[in-house]
Formats: C-alpha cells, sequence, structure tokens
C-alpha cells in the first residue's frame, strides 16, 4: 500500500478515472456486440486476441518454477474465472449496462465474506453491516416481486461470487509469487478453460467482430495498467470511491448510445454498495491489511 510519504492522490485519481473509463470502453463494445457471437465464444477470443500482451509474462512465468501446489490454485482459478467472464459476456446482452456496473460491485463484498467463511479473517461487526447493506443495495437494483428478475440478473450474481473466489485464490498466491505471474497465469488458464465452451456454440466470426474483441483486450488491458499505477500513486480510500464514476459514465452511456431508460433504483442501489465497499476498504485501510480488491479488479 502507498505510504503517506509517498501518495500522490491526484495523480492516483487520474489513473483511477482513467481506469474507469476503459472498463466503461469494454462494457459498451461487448454490449455492442451483443448476442451476435456467443457469451463463451465472445471472452474466448476476447482472450485470445489479449495474448499478444503477455508476451512480457512468459520470461517472469518461467522463472517462477511454479509448485504442484501452487500450479492447481491457479487452474482453479482459471476456472472459476472462465465461468465468471461467460456469465459476464452473457449478462452483457440481456441487461443494461448500468445494472452490470452496479451490480459488478458486489465482488468485493463477497470478498469479505469469503475470507472470513474460508480464510478465518475477522468479520467485525462494523463491516458485517456494511456487507449487510451492500446486499440491500442489491436487492434495491433487483426489486424482486417488484419487477421481472431476468437471466442476466441471476448471471451477474453468479459473475459477482465466482469473480470474489477468483480473488480469495489470488490472494493466497500473492505472497509467493510476482504480479506478473497472477496475471499471466490467468490469462493463460482462462483461455484455455474459454476454450471447450466456445467450440460447443462456435459459430464464425466476421472481422469487424474479431475487430471489435481486439478493440475489448486493448481497453481490459490498458485498465489493468492503469489500475496499478492508480494503486502505486495513492492509498485506496482515495482510488477506490473513484470507481463510483464508472456507474455515472455506465447510465449516461447506456442512455445516450443504447437507449437505455435511466432507472433511478439502479443507480440509488449501486450507490448504497459503493458506499458500503468504500467502508469495508477504509476499515482495512485502518487494520493495515487488505481482504477487499478494489472494483476494477474484477473485470473481465
Amino acid at each position: 500500500m502507498t505510504s503517506a510519504a509517498q501518495s500522490r492522490p491526484v495523480v492516483g485519481i487520474f489513473w483511477m478515472v482513467f481506469t474507469g473509463l476503459m472498463f466503461v470502453g469494454v462494457t459498451a463494445v461487448v454490449k455492442y456486440i451483443g448476442s451476435d457471437v456467443p457469451a463463451a465464444q465472445a471472452a474466448f477470443l476476447r482472450y485470445v486476441l489479449g495474448l499478444v500482451f503477455l508476451l512480457p509474462m512468459i520470461k517472469p512465468i518461467l522463472a517462477a518454477h511454479l509448485t504442484t501446489r501452487q500450479k492447481k490454485l491457479f487452474w482453479a482459478r482459471g476456472v472459476v474465472h472462465s465461468l465468471a467472464v461467460i456469465l459476464w459476456f452473457f449478462a452483457m446482452a440481456r441487461i443494461s449496462i448500468a445494472e452490470v456496473t452496479a451490480m459488478n460491485y458486489l465482488s468485493p463484498v463477497y470478498v469479505s465474506l469469503g475470507a472470513a467463511l474460508f480464510l478465518g479473517e475477522r468479520l467485525p461487526p462494523r463491516r458485517l453491516i456494511a456487507v449487510i447493506a451492500a446486499l440491500v443495495g442489491a436487492m434495491i437494483i433487483l426489486r424482486p416481486g417488484l419487477r421481472e428478475v431476468e437471466m442476466g440478473h441471476i448471471a451477474m450474481l453468479g459473475t459477482a461470487i465466482l469473480f470474489a473466489a477468483g480473488y480469495l485464490i489470488a490472494k493466497q498466491l500473492s505472497g509467493e509469487v510476482s504480479a506478473a505471474v497472477i496475471v499471466g497465469m490467468l490469462s493463460i488458464t482462462v483461455t484455455i478453460g474459454l476454450a471447450p465452451f466456445a467450440f460447443a456454440v462456435w459459430v464464425t466470426p466476421t472481422l469487424p467482430q474479431l475487430g471489435w474483441l481486439f478493440l475489448v483486450a486493448c481497453f481490459a488491458t490498458a485498465g489493468h495498467y492503469s489500475m496499478t499505477l492508480a494503486f502505486a500513486a495513492a492509498p485506496l480510500t482515495v482510488t477506490q470511491p473513484v470507481t463510483f464514476l464508472q456507474l455515472v459514465w455506465a447510465v449516461t452511456l447506456g442512455a445516450v448510445v443504447f437507449g437505455e431508460a435511466v432507472d433511478g433504483w439502479v443507480i440509488l442501489g449501486g450507490a448504497v454498495i459503493m458506499a458500503s465497499v468504500s467502508f469495508i476498504t477504509w476499515r482495512e485501510a485502518l487494520a493495515r491489511r487488505r481482504t477487499t480488491p478494489a472494483v476494477p479488479e474484477t473485470k473481465v
């Protein structure tokens, strides 16, 4: 975590704003492609086309001399992340960009629950209240009984849980190998993990579709890189609240470009979830440990 002496909040905020724009770009392109390319195939092509960015990570991966246990953990993360990405692409084609963005904020909340249940970490009363508040925020978005809960909503709930599971696995590896190895192995295992799902529903993509999916890979890679710059420049307590701007941009993009209705309940629910996540992160900063990822870390 960035020390107070090294903290550059303006720089950190700038890079986190840029990160948000990149990830909103990812959602915009995937929304534009829609269901023309099956979700599993679109996810697979996004990772295959993004392997070009993996080249600098090959040397650190080979030099890491991974143990059998580490390889098993990496493959387990690859499996859950593959399923999460498929569900995310599926949801993007069926519900609004704002709903996908707001519900994606739930991943850090599930991480807190998972860390308490499976890693033995404490879940103090204040943090538990924040978790409950975030789940209330999800119910505000879904409003079961007051409107139809679509398959896209259910897919996003699954996406957030699976992303959280992947992060908890990565957390066990973070003290053993470098970030480059963790990112590189994720790209490799997810590409392989998505392959059978993609081939099962394969349709021949057009050149424009391949171009759009390569753009998704570019946006996602740029977003992950700028996110690391944000974390290096300023503490999470400074950068994480900025991620709420993604919801603002997602609502604007959905309304202006895709003609999606602006749903005040989605904005309210997203705000409740984001406030809860920010509180959890603040409490983690006070405790000088981190169990909750910033929202963009759970992106595809």
